[in-house]
């Protein structure tokens, strides 16, 4: 019911994001993905230990079968073995190969010393870095009758299988999808929770939570309908007893003015007459106070507020009073017309009060809803004290005479109906002087 007030916005230090749901979102997935990560790099590490393993395995074990095939067969008929011995990282070329650099890096040290070792002191070799980018190097040989033989090494892991990035993107998938699930378990509970707490009137009587779900959240639902239930109690004890001292106090008010007009004129007689006015008119606004916190019992209706409002300002205007109207809202708006006339002329009468006269001005407001302000050219109030004096029973004047200062009430009534009606009620310097009173109010239209 009530609109989404204002609320600033703390700072958000470095790179986290602002909700909560991003933030749950943003570690879950962070979380997993670097644990993913984490795993195929060693998955890729392990393979490629294991291929090094294999490769060098199968390459002593290949090098001695082949040289020592190729040195005893024929000169003509190597070429047609070579297919036979060629390997994906390693295969055999007759003649000298091709120049290149003595540098070896530490992995060729090894192969070549591993092919060393296998074929023994009978075939002494030279071997030379061909290339880096991939790394290519080979190992030269002389076979028994004098012919170079040539061993060239492309040192390489197994290849990645092609369906492995399919396999790959299918897992990252199924993290996004499982992280999404997780922070929507967590975080539309606390959005329910927040939306019933925008909604909670004070009557009592906002949205109630459902206590269903998990064990926390179900625990959560009922202490908040429990506190609802609660403050509506109190609230509903607080008229009652409100009530109660007025019903009482109306009888010896009513006593006590009548012995007093019957008494002979005099200055005592006024001055008792005038604190007796002033008394009961303490207790009809004290009893509009608590009756305001249940301005919702009213039903709403549909009323066109630009008509609404030219009446009110009609009604001052027929009493003599400055008051004007400007603007238009040009739209039906259902709400409830005995409270918003409430709030309003409770405005309207603090600025005539103070300043002699009132600007109303309407209009089409933020959040597509209304904008009903109430300007005047009077004394204003401090910035300091433009909260306080929504507050019950608080008066800008010291003295805390009436005359001037009412009952403190007014503003207080007024804010209290605002959010029954499911608006608010703000307080403002206005420029050149003066106060400017700005109540919002949703667009519950109706087609």
């Amino acid at each position: 019911m009530n609109a989404p007030a204002a609320v600033a916005a703390k700072p958000v230090r470095g790179w986290l994001p602002r909700s909560m749901a991003s933030r749950l979102y943003l570690i879950l997935f962070a979380g997993l993905a670097l644990a993913h990560a984490l795993s195929f790099s060693l998955l890729f590490y392990e393979r490629y230990v294991t291929a090094t393993s294999m490769m060098l395995g199968n390459l002593e074990l290949d090098v001695r079968t082949a040289v020592a095939v190729l040195d005893r067969l024929p000169a003509d008929e190597r070429a047609q073995w070579l297919p036979q011995f060629k390997r994906r990282t390693y295969h055999y070329l007759l003649g000298p190969g091709e120049p290149g650099q003595a540098r070896l890096s530490a992995r060729a040290q090894d192969i070549v010393g591993m092919v060393g070792g296998a074929l023994g002191a009978r075939y002494p070799l030279r071997a030379q870095t061909v290339d880096t980018r991939p790394e290519r190097f080979q190992i030269h040989l002389t076979l028994s009758d004098g012919r170079p033989l040539t061993i060239e090494v492309i040192p390489s892991t197994m290849p990645i299988a092609q369906w492995l990035p399919y396999v790959l993107a299918a897992q990252l998938a199924l993290l996004l999808l499982c992280a999404w699930l997780a922070v929507r378990q967590a975080a539309r509970p606390l959005e329910r929770l927040a939306q019933a707490a925008q909604s909670l009137s004070p009557a009592g009587d906002g949205q109630r939570l459902g206590e269903t779900g998990s064990t926390e959240v179900a625990q959560a639902a009922a202490a908040f309908n429990a506190m609802q239930d609660r403050i509506g109690a109190y609230l509903r004890e607080r008229l009652q007893i409100l009530a109660a001292i007025s019903h009482d106090l109306q009888t010896p008010i009513t006593r006590m003015r009548l012995r007093t007009e019957a008494m002979d004129d005099s200055p005592e007689r006024t001055r008792l007459l005038e604190d007796l006015e002033q008394i009961q008119h303490l207790v009809r606004e004290g009893i509009a106070y608590a009756r305001s916190a249940h301005g919702s019992a009213e039903s709403a209706i549909k009323l066109d507020l630009d008509a609404f409002l030219d009446s009110l300002v009609c009604d001052y205007q027929d009493t003599g009073k400055a008051v004007s109207l400007s603007g238009r809202a040009d739209a039906a708006l259902v709400t409830r017309a005995h409270a918003l006339r409430r709030v309003a002329t409770n405005l309207i009468d603090n600025a005539v009060k103070y300043a002699g006269a009132a600007e109303v001005q309407v209009s089409r407001g933020v959040d597509d809803g209304f904008l009903i302000e109430v300007l005047d050219r009077g004394p204003g109030i401090p910035a300091e004290e433009l909260d306080a004096v929504m507050q019950p029973f608080y008066r800008l004047e010291a003295s805390r005479n009436r005359d001037t200062g009412g009952t403190g009430l007014g503003l207080a009534i007024a804010q209290q109906l605002a959010q029954s009606l499911g608006g608010r009620l703000s307080l403002s310097q206005r420029e050149g002087g003066g106060l400017r009173a700005s109540l919002w109010l949703p667009a519950q239209t109706q087609s």
